[in-house]
């Protein structure tokens, strides 16, 4: 039972021609089927990649970073007085601290 031109408004739609479709999926198939058979001429090809020094470096830190031991208890603690606002910051010893760092860093005298 051929269901052809239904719903179309009554038009003049030509029959669809299911031998032709079907010739070109056996065509399809044909190829794929033939594709895959022969054997490819090229190597396939790898993907490398490398990393600078500086990139390594950096991983490793990363790496020492998240296995370093964290006092969760003192963190959870400066957290509440911050949002709090009882957590008040010595200025003078930070100044030291970060004046002595940065000797550190420079290899100045502090």
């Amino acid at each position: 039972m051929a269901i052809n031109n239904v719903n179309n408004g009554g038009g003049t739609k030509p029959p669809i021609d299911n031998t032709k479709i079907n010739s070109q999926q056996s065509q399809t198939v044909a190829q794929q089927e033939m594709a895959a058979k022969t054997p490819s001429a090229k190597a396939p090809q790898q993907d490398s990649v490398s990393l600078t020094q500086s990139a390594q470096q950096l991983t490793q830190v990363q790496k020492k970073s998240t296995e370093a031991p964290v006092d969760q208890e003192k963190v959870d603690k400066l957290k509440k007085a911050i949002q709090s606002g009882d957590y008040k910051v010595d200025a003078e010893s930070l100044a030291s601290k970060i004046a002595q760092l940065e000797g550190q860093v420079f290899s100045l005298k502090s």
